[in-house]
């Protein structure tokens, strides 16, 4: 395995999971559906409960500590992203926050209009924005390759002309695990006067992004898949938020930060939002000076990423040479994230419950992706097996993981 940049040792030393004697052995290889929680975004979350849990925004010292609390958190999760403070919006869930913004667009576009959505999305991205079909709008579809599950540019161009309002696409396949050229699909979606919805909820977990490198106009995903809080972080454009009909109260119709959040959000999880950006910022101080970047939030997503393609270049190395296995997506390390799904005989659950009994924590299923395993020739109710990983993985997982599957792929039975 190529050296590592980050110390596996140091990262770890701030996830306190590691340390919790009934993890002890258990390789977590389920991280697509949710991330272990960094010490600084426990800690922010403790401190919240303890000394400012009452309603922010009041005249009271701990109520204007509890607001401050949550300012923070939107102005450093937009620093993070490289927008201003007034793009960013806290929701339930990435779910939550595209259904109401699916129903916002709803009442902006017009019948006639076109937007495209793809079969590679999970359901989030993808159908909110298809039942807009019942007003009037045309929803035409990018599809994957059926062989490979992957997105390509040349069938987006031909969806695309001036009817066209709206591109909604992932930035990751929760599935495929590819990582697509955002900064492509926006300028291709801007120049016929159309604006993205990125789906960031698989691709976020590996390294925010620069949003302004990317042109996306919306931008959404999960916290908790980004070491923090069951929250959905939903990125947009100030002035096309503003252009939107209001999903909240009538009377908060000038306040940008409830017109697309109806139901409050927990004021908790919002302030300890702050500690993903802070746990970036270790990331970075822990990275070599041969990771460079612009400031501490590139420098630890290239950190991040180096990392990843180091781990998943062995797995994907014993994959390719398994003839029981069938790869979706890319098997270039440096094309795709580590969230590695193979089809199997046997359905994906039952051999990640197989896995368990080798300390692998992996799981199998259609991961509300159907759209995309039906267009790969997949039965959804048979699934995959999912493995997916992070930058705190260690090289000894991966070994026991690749020692489990050899062990399970063999002696299961495998046709």
């Amino acid at each position: 395995m190529t050296a590592l940049p980050l110390d596996p040792a140091r990262i770890r030393a701030h996830f306190p999971a590691f340390s919790e004697p009934t993890l002890q052995g258990q390789a977590f290889f389920e991280n697509a559906g949710g991330a272990y929680t960094a010490r600084p975004v426990i800690d922010k979350l403790d401190h919240y409960y303890r000394a400012t849990k009452v309603q922010p925004y009041g005249v009271y010292p701990a109520s204007q500590a509890a607001g401050d609390a949550m300012n923070l958190s939107f102005d450093r999760m937009a620093q993070a992203l490289n927008v201003s403070s007034d793009w960013i919006h806290f929701g339930p869930s990435a779910s939550a926050n595209t259904y109401v913004l699916a129903q916002a667009f709803g009442g902006w576009l017009k019948p006639g209009d076109a937007i495209i959505v793809t079969n590679q999305d999970h359901e989030a991205n993808s159908g909110n924005w298809r039942r807009l079909a019942r007003l009037g709008i045309e929803v035409r579809e990018w599809g994957v390759d059926p062989q490979t599950g992957r997105l390509a540019l040349a069938g987006l161009d031909n969806l695309l002309d001036a009817k066209v309002r709206l591109v909604a696409a992932p930035h990751c396949s929760n599935i495929a695990g590819e990582i697509n050229d955002v900064a492509a699909i926006s300028a291709r979606a801007h120049a016929v006067g159309a604006v993205t919805a990125i789906d960031g909820v698989s691709y976020a977990p590996h390294g925010l992004p620069d949003l302004a490198a990317l042109g996306a106009d919306i931008y959404f995903f999960s916290a908790y898949k980004v070491y923090g809080p069951h929250q959905g972080v939903l990125a947009i454009r100030p002035e096309l938020a503003l252009s939107l009909p209001n999903q909240g109260h009538y009377f908060n119709d000038t306040k940008p930060r409830y017109r697309l959040t109806p139901a409050g959000p927990d004021h908790a999880q919002i302030a300890a939002s702050s500690g993903v950006v802070d746990y970036l910022e270790i990331v970075a101080d822990l990275a070599p000076a041969s990771i460079t970047g612009a400031n501490p939030f590139r420098r630890a997503h290239a950190a991040m990423r180096a990392q990843e393609i180091a781990l998943i270049t062995p797995l994907l190395d014993y994959l390719r040479a398994k003839n029981s296995v069938r790869l979706i997506g890319p098997d270039d390390p440096n094309l795709r994230a580590p969230t590695v799904s193979v089809a199997l005989s046997e359905p994906g659950a039952v051999v990640a419950a197989r896995l368990a009994r080798h300390g692998i924590m992996a799981s199998g299923g259609n991961f509300y992706a159907q759209r995309l395993l039906e267009a790969v020739g997949i039965d959804p109710n048979h699934g995959v097996l999912r493995l997916s990983f992070v930058h705190y993985t260690t090289p000894e997982e991966i070994t026991q993981l690749i020692a489990a599957l050899d062990a399970e792929l063999e002696s299961g039975p495998q046709g």
